[in-house]
């Protein structure tokens, strides 16, 4: 410490008669001789405190070790190396005059010498802040020193600038040292101390509102120093602590204004290790003195130390990561400030002055206002009157085959998260997982035409309105902009595509962007449709180039967080394909839900509400029940709307089609009536070739010719993309688009007829398989090539053209009737099913109805209202028996009801939370029949119970048996009870302690149990506790032929309880099948050779991997003797010689030592 205080002496002294110029040049030096690094560099050059300066290149120099005389006196030749003058008002490189900050700096000397100067530490903040100002601005002076400036913008850019090397490292390990060296003294006084322990970095100090009791006549004592007054007027005892809404602390230049609580708008940082009990940072106009303060607001983390703060310069600097969200512009109000008796420092010897700092760079704030104004028109949804829905959290699960792949989870019915806080909930959820400065990814995902572009929309909208104040600026992407191969793209591309009416990103702008990535919210709208980029999720990405890269290069670098780390990445997507699957690390995943029956009908009455037409259109949606359950589509819902106001005005009794292929054929056929010649095959070829390429943009250049462009555009098939600079077109729908694109393959000849059945999709192909991204095409192929010509493809077509559908029909026909049901998947045989009831021809149907299955499962299929339909009208056409397995489906509960109550479904078995919920519902509506049915149908056989909430809901459905038969009559047991013959309990070694007495306390409502598994691959570990619940079951427990207890760290005691209890089970245990991995030792295993005889039925006991010796195998071997009707008895255990064990076997061969 004596060395630095030596080196610390010289350095100052030459500093401060030194020239700017001449500093500079000794820093150039320094550079030169690879002691400074050069962003260290830059930042001393920058440095406007004369003090700190010396301090810094007094560090950089005691680091390098032991210097000699020698070395110093070269640092002096440095600085006094002759040079010309130069005028006050000279800058350096960066545009800051360096005399000036030098003059206007920190008072000279040491932190011991501004632990003891009158100079108000805030003031010298901003001092040093001036020399950040943009440009060359000059500093407004004014006569009121009551309010100072602190620009929030400012913290950020000085910590950006220069990032934490070894020698600032370093420099701050050695304050830490100067600190120990000036506080030794322990009679230093502490409010003295905690001021100084504020800008050095110590992290122990009085906390917030802390009195310093000092007693009447003592006088504090502190340290001497050379430079100290005698009148120290910054060590002046505290006035006790009101209960008021201000405190004030008596300082030198005047009283700082404490608020022990704050108004709204005013944000405190609170100064923990401070003699401050806080400073206070104010968004907008300063409330005044006088006012009443309310109790609540929010409060902002401490102000950083100065170890902590990466590439700080200034001892007053905060760091950017520890002020998030901070109000801009930010206000630090000193109240009633005094001159003090003390002689003022040079900086309190000038005029008063306040500088007045910008919230942002002008070019900033012009082009947030901008994007604003670009956003804050919300465009008309295109599927029509607007239906506000709640999204549903979703999650992703490993598939049921052995590939690694994640899929879309269905979640039951009942157990639907839905986000009833909107916005706001959706973007909470993944910030409150998100680690500090990472980015956070939400991706939102949904059918095609289910509004998710018009949410994302939504979300650009609302932030335009003010109501995302976390985010400075919102980016809305469409994704289809990006999608064009062999181009290269910057950031600011990505950002604004030129294709969007771009907004002028200039470099200032764009640096503010990256430099505070936490406050951009990104949002790729429809980003599937750049799939053919495949693998950008996990494409190998570097370091940022100022030379523009691929489109997937880009993506991969903010995807992995590489690029703009720290911003909002929001996605929508379909929830299919590899998307999908490659989200599992996205901090929150969302649906958008179908509409629901009364959203449908909401969604017609907006839509008729001028025209007096509801009730009327109501009655033909509802005559048609297929097409009523596709109204749960917002897109198809459009489309029967807009079909039925045609036939309304029209004024006859058509009724609506019975198909969604005559619905489009009945859509497009008065547009195709009135088109030039062969304009839908032209477009139907088109809708075929972008959707090769998952494309649903094209630009008008693309078009065959402007005949069929516009007739396009004058019939609603074509639109303008939203926001676009460029003649871009797109298709209004979809579904329109899988449907023109059916068109072209029902009467193309390009396809060979051999070639046609893959584009049904219905069985997968190894080699070549086909891409099915228009997922409407085999359905709507179907309907087309099957339905009668004349009012199906004859209406859209030419006779000629229609003709070719013949040929095709045969073919077709000939691939349906050789499918194998049985060896389709369940997502696959829906599939099928749609399109036989699409071709609406009765031979198909009938032939697809009968070989089906008796079990049907679609465990972990979503079936939507639509393929209930389908399906219910299969089995009955089936006229067999049939057994569902409708568990992780999300069937609606009215679909679930409408399949329970055939006929023919004679088993089913469903999530328990929704047959329950059903149940329910059916006895308030006095449904009593079809509530018998679906008791008596509902199965639970056999039932394992993977989480707490399966525990659960089986305890309801025992609570619910016992509040309908109080009396226990067994006749009157719900048959899912009364039946369940296996019970498996896998919750593993955390949740399986927590769940068994949950378990233990129901299982005597199964009195047909025979088979109780509680063994788990991950181990339950119920100990023997868990034992001891089970063992008092056992008299209930009648039938009960098999009880597995492997894993489930029971010991002596454990196996001590269940002997005792076994006699219960004597007449029907047939395999007490495992006792594996266990720690029962010889008492334990005393207990059960005890027990052993008396178990008549018993037939296979298993004890292996236990902890008895020798002596348990010998007493289990000697009860084996007198027990003829136990054919095996598995015994090997590490812990008796293996001599012992085969000498046993050999005595018995019913010993089993595998």
């Amino acid at each position: 410490m004596k060395h630095f205080q030596a080196i610390l002496a010289q350095v100052q002294a030459l500093l401060s008669s030194q020239t700017p110029r001449q500093v500079r040049a000794l820093l150039d030096s320094l550079l030169e001789e690879e002691l400074l690094s050069r962003e260290y560099h830059c930042a001393l050059l920058r440095e406007p405190d004369g003090d700190a300066l010396a301090r810094k290149i007094s560090l950089t120099l005691l680091e390098k070790g032991d210097l000699d005389s020698a070395f110093l006196s070269w640092v002096c030749n440095g600085l006094q190396a002759p040079t010309a003058e130069r005028g006050t008002s000279y800058r350096d490189h960066q545009g800051h005059s360096l005399c000036a900050t030098m003059e206007l700096g920190s008072p000279e000397g040491s932190y011991l010498e501004l632990l003891n100067s009158d100079a108000d530490p805030l003031r010298l903040y901003h001092l040093y802040e001036q020399t950040d100002l943009a440009g060359e601005e000059e500093i407004e002076l004014s006569s009121e020193p009551d309010m100072d400036t602190i620009n929030y913008d400012q913290f950020s850019k000085l910590l950006q600038d220069m990032e934490m090397d070894e020698e600032t490292r370093e420099a701050y390990a050695n304050i830490a040292e100067l600190d120990q060296y000036v506080f030794q003294d322990t009679q230093l006084e502490g409010l003295s101390k905690d001021l100084f322990i504020e800008h050095i970095g110590a992290e122990e100090g009085v906390g917030e509102n802390t009195e310093i009791p000092v007693e009447a006549g003592q006088k504090p004592q502190k340290r001497c120093f050379p430079e100290e007054h005698t009148v120290d007027a910054k060590h002046r005892k505290l006035a006790p602590t009101s209960r008021t809404s201000l405190n004030y602390l008596d300082l030198p230049t005047g009283h700082i204004q404490i608020f022990t609580t704050l108004p709204q708008g005013l944000w405190q940082i609170s100064g923990a290790g401070t003699g401050l009990p806080s400073v206070l940072i104010y968004h907008g106009e300063i409330p005044q003195v006088n006012q009443v303060l309310p109790s609540s607001s929010p409060t902002v983390p401490s102000l950083p130390q100065s170890p902590d703060r990466p590439g700080s310069t200034s001892p007053f600097a905060p760091s950017a990561a520890d002020l998030p969200g901070m109000p801009e512009p930010a206000l630090t109000a000193h109240v009633n400030e005094t001159e003090d008796t003390t002689s003022p420092s040079p900086c309190q010897e000038g005029p008063e002055f306040s500088i007045e700092l910008p919230k942002w760079p002008e070019s900033v704030e012009r082009f947030q206002h901008s994007l604003q104004d670009k956003y804050k028109t919300l465009p008309e949804s295109p599927s029509g009157p607007l239906v506000a829905v709640e999204l549903v959290r979703a999650r992703l699960e490993r598939g049921s085959n052995k590939s690694q792949e994640r899929d879309l989870a269905t979640p039951d019915w009942t157990e639907r998260q839905l986000a009833h806080g909107g916005l706001a909930e959706v973007l909470q959820v993944a910030g409150d997982c998100r680690q500090p400065r990472e980015t956070q990814v939400v991706a939102v995902l949904g059918k095609a035409g289910q509004g998710k572009s018009h949410w994302a929309r939504t979300v650009s909208h609302t932030w335009a309105c003010g109501q995302l104040p976390q985010y400075d600026f919102v980016f809305y992407v469409p994704c289809h902009c990006l999608d064009r191969p062999g181009d290269t793209y910057y950031l600011r591309d990505l950002l604004c595509p030129p294709s969007l009416q771009p907004l002028a990103v200039d470099d200032e702008v764009f640096d503010y962007i990256t430099r505070q990535p936490d406050r951009v919210l990104l949002i790729l709208d429809a980003i599937e449709e750049l799939e053919a980029q495949d693998g950008f999720l996990h494409g190998p990405c570097g370091p940022l180039s100022p030379e523009p890269c691929s489109l997937r290069g880009l993506l991969a670098a903010i995807f992995q967080r590489k690029l703009l780390r720290g911003c909002t990445l929001l996605l929508t997507a379909r929830p299919r394909g590899r998307l999908a699957q490659s989200l599992s690390k996205a901090d929150a995943i969302f649906e958008v839900p179908s509409f629901s029956t009364k959203q449908a009908q909401t969604y017609m009455r907006h839509y008729f509400e001028n025209s007096g037409d509801q009730h009327k259109a109501l009655g033909l949606l509802e005559a048609q029940p297929f097409l009523l359950t596709h109204s749960h589509s917002p897109v198809l819902c459009n489309a029967m709307c807009q079909l039925s106001k045609a036939l309304l005005e029209q004024g006859t009794e058509v009724p609506l089609p019975r198909t969604l292929t005559g619905l489009y054929v009945d859509l497009l056929g008065p547009a195709a009536q009135n088109s030039p010649p062969g304009a839908l095959v032209e477009l139907a070829k088109l809708a075929w070739e972008l959707g090769r390429r998952h494309q649903s943009t094209l630009q008008e250049t693309q078009f065959p010719s402007v005949e069929v462009k516009t007739w396009a555009v004058t019939q609603g098939l074509m639109q303008q993309t939203l926001g676009t600079t460029e003649a871009q077109l797109a298709f209004s729908s979809f579904l329109l688009q899988c449907f023109l694109g059916a068109v072209w393959l029902a009467q193309c000849n390009e396809i060979k007829d051999k070639e046609l059945p893959q584009y049904l999709a219905l069985t997968p192909r190894k080699k070549r398989p086909y891409d099915n991204w228009l997922e409407g095409v085999p359905r709507f192929l179907a309907g087309l090539v099957f339905q009668p010509r004349a009012h199906c493809l004859g209406a859209l077509v030419e006779p000629a053209a229609a003709a070719v559908a013949d040929r095709k029909q045969k073919v077709l026909t000939r691939y349906l009737k050789r499918l194998k049901l049985g060896a389709l998947r369940a997502g696959r045989l829906l599939e099928l099913l749609h399109c036989a009831h699409e071709t609406q021809e009765p031979g198909i149907w009938e032939h697809v109805a009968h070989q089906l299955p008796g079990h049907l499962s679609f465990l972990g299929t979503r079936l939507t209202p639509p393929d209930v339909y389908v399906l219910g009208r299969a089995l009955e056409t089936a006229g067999q028996d049939f057994s569902l397995d409708l568990r992780q489906t999300g069937i609606e509960p009215s679909g679930l009801g409408n399949l329970v109550g055939l006929s023919c479904v004679t088993r089913f078995r469903a999530s328990l939370s929704d047959t329950m919920a059903l149940w329910e519902s059916l006895q308030q509506q006095g449904e009593a029949q079809l509530l018998q049915a679906a008791e008596e149908k509902f199965t639970i056989e056999p039932f394992k119970a993977k989480s707490p909430k399966d525990v659960e809901d089986l305890d309801s459905l025992v609570q619910t048996q016992r509040l309908r038969n109080p009396s226990e009559d067994a006749a009157k047991d719900l048959p899912a009870i009364r039946d369940l013959k296996k019970l498996e309990f896998a919750l593993g070694p955390v949740l399986g302690p927590q769940a068994f007495p949950a378990l233990a306390r129901i299982l005597a409502a199964f009195s047909s149990l025979k088979h109780l598994d509680l063994d788990s691959l991950s181990e339950n570990k119920i100990g023997d506790k868990g034992v001891s619940e089970l063992s008092a079951t056992f008299p209930q427990l009648k039938a009960l032929e098999t009880l597995n207890l492997s894993q489930n760290s029971i010991t002596d005691v454990g196996a001590c309880k269940l002997a005792e209890a076994l006699p219960a089970l004597a007449k029907s245990l047939v395999r007490l099948s495992s006792l594996y991995n266990n720690c029962i030792c010889d008492k334990g295993a005393k207990s059960l050779a005890q027990v052993l005889p008396d178990m008549v039925s018993l037939r296979v006991m298993d004890v292996q991997f236990n902890k008895f010796t020798a002596a348990g195998a010998q007493q289990l071997a000697s009860s084996l003797q007198k027990c003829p009707q136990v054919e095996t008895l598995a015994m090997w255990t590490p812990t008796v010689p293996f001599g012992i064990q085969e000498h046993l076997q050999q005595l018995d061969a019913r010993i089993s030592l595998r």
